[in-house]
């Protein structure tokens, strides 16, 4: 890895842990206006001061977020589905290397949807990728998308998408946490973050979930609706950070949530 891939990677998870609390926004790309994203750029004002990096796309990026702000950008550059279109799977690269480097993006971000009828096509899309972003020093995070088939995440697949990634060139991977997490972060040479998934039932779930998933080697998350979709954004973006960060056990994140709770 040369010193501009390096330098890139190291914006992204913090030199001091090792890890990163990222901040997924992208959703509008396929799902069009998500509850509580309507406008990103006020859903993630009062957010950003306490995140890694955005992950987003390049219209969000530039029509609703400052170029004033110090925060690393993960740019998405794929697409072309929709959750109204017949296949979720049918995803290719809709963003030029060229336009990241202009956007001065941090790193880019691609799906890949193995096992589906689609997997050829995104996994060469991926390989494609990180042949650019090796030639411009730009990481590459592989999202491992399963669509709308959500009973897919299982260690046994998730490992498989993982490993196939990280072979790929891949510089990290977006995955999910499953029962057996551990297995795939070994058999993975690459830093995994997990995602967040559809907003989860209580705030404590989504706790427990990031608190269990660093437990076990995932490097950060990447979380999106678990975070804004709260009525509590910013106690819970800080209380992931610090379980990400700095540790602490789950009621102790719990208590960082609710002092936020009651400044309000």
């Amino acid at each position: 890895m040369d010193w501009g891939m390096n330098n890139r990677m190291a914006k992204l998870f913090r030199p001091d842990t090792g890890r990163a609390v990222w901040l997924a926004i992208d959703h509008g790309y396929f799902l069009g206006p998500v509850s509580k994203l309507e406008d990103p750029g006020r859903t993630i004002k009062p957010l950003v001061e306490f995140t890694d990096a955005l992950m987003l796309t390049r219209g969000v990026l530039r029509n609703c977020v400052s170029a004033q702000i110090d925060i690393p950008v993960i740019l998405r550059v794929s697409g072309g589905n929709s959750i109204a279109g017949p296949a979720l799977s049918n995803e290719g690269i809709q963003t030029s290397m060229e336009e990241a480097i202009r956007l001065n993006a941090s790193a880019v971000a691609i799906s890949i949807y193995v096992g589906t009828e689609h997997e050829h096509e995104t996994l060469m899309a991926l390989g494609q990728l990180v042949n650019e972003g090796q030639r411009y020093g730009i990481p590459v995070l592989a999202v491992t998308a399963v669509g709308k088939e959500l009973e897919k995440r299982d260690a046994r697949y998730l490992g498989l998408c993982c490993r196939i990634a990280a072979e790929l060139g891949a510089q990290a991977v977006k995955t999910y946490y499953c029962e057996d997490f551990g297995k795939v972060v070994k058999a993975c040479p690459v830093p995994l973050v997990i995602a967040g998934g559809p907003k989860l039932k209580t705030e404590v779930d989504a706790l427990k979930l990031a608190h269990d998933a660093i437990k076990e080697g995932a490097r950060g998350v990447d979380m999106g609706r678990n975070i804004w979709q709260s009525d509590n954004a910013v106690g819970m973006i800080k209380a992931i950070r610090g379980i990400v960060h700095d540790g602490i056990a789950v009621k102790e994140a719990i208590k960082i949530l609710e002092g936020s709770k009651q400044k309000k």
